[in-house]
């Protein structure tokens, strides 16, 4: 018998899974299995811009995965938030495997949206999918905690419809680390970027600069506040399928 809570957010809540249809559920098992992980893997979109770090999606933007993301970014089902922090968490474990990066806090740092856009969708996708993610992987035993540290410092226009190279130029030196960025990221093994999406690469590319920039991470650009050896990596919800095709046929060296 369904909860008395759970009748009420039949009342408030899409009665229909965002992924497929289903009736009278906000994402069916289906739907969540898609989301589960399971098909996480590296990414590279081609061409790769300069300065892209290593990528990991949970998997791949088509059908449900597509459909759930846009519910989420475009149409305010906001709850949907945990079931998509779940899936990159997974991608940011994965991606914290093996890797370099020693003992420390893992620092989530989500690609942040133009305020016109926060506006209009009356919330920050990548940031709220972030903050889900963090929850989950505390929970897993990760410290994780998200440092809001980067801000359009210039209007870009809006990338739907634009190239890869279109792209590039609409976002070059767009980021900055807000000031006092390194307080938020301090004690950090792992800074990773984070966002919901990954088409062509320029957005998180601009996101890895304006770090690297700040010195928030150790290496030629490092400064005063960089975290002795922190990795530098981005995870994502979803990436299209040549992207994992490609990572996957790639010849061993």
């Amino acid at each position: 018998m369904r909860g008395w809570w759970q009748e009420l957010a039949g009342l408030v809540l899409p009665v229909d899974c965002a992924g497929c249809g289903a009736l009278r559920v906000l994402v069916c098992a289906e739907c969540r299995e898609v989301l589960s992980g399971a098909g996480e893997g590296p990414v590279r979109p081609s061409p790769s811009p300069a300065g892209l770090p290593a990528v990991r999606a949970a998997a791949v933007y088509e059908g449900a995965v597509r459909s759930l993301l846009l519910a989420h970014k475009e149409r305010g089902a906001l709850p949907l938030a945990g079931v998509l922090g779940g899936a990159l968490a997974a991608a940011v474990l994965a991606g914290a495997r093996g890797g370099p990066g020693g003992a420390g806090d893992v620092v989530l740092v989500p690609v942040p949206s133009a305020r016109r856009q926060v506006r209009a969708r009356g919330h920050d996708p990548a940031r709220r999918i972030a903050l889900a993610a963090a929850g989950r992987l505390r929970r897993a035993g990760v410290p994780a905690r998200v440092a809001p540290v980067l801000a359009l410092r210039r209007a870009v226009a809006d990338q739907a419809g634009l190239g890869a190279r279109q792209r590039r130029e609409n976002l070059a030196g767009a980021l900055a680390v807000r000031r006092g960025g390194w307080r938020l990221t301090a004690g950090a093994a792992r800074i990773v970027l984070v966002d919901d999406l990954i088409t062509t690469g320029a957005t998180l590319a601009e996101a890895a600069r304006a770090v690297r920039a700040a010195g928030l991470v150790t290496g030629p650009a490092a400064g005063a506040g960089a975290n002795p050896g922190a990795a530098l990596r981005a995870a994502v919800v979803a990436a299209p399928a040549d992207s994992f095709r490609r990572i996957e046929r790639a010849p061993r060296v």
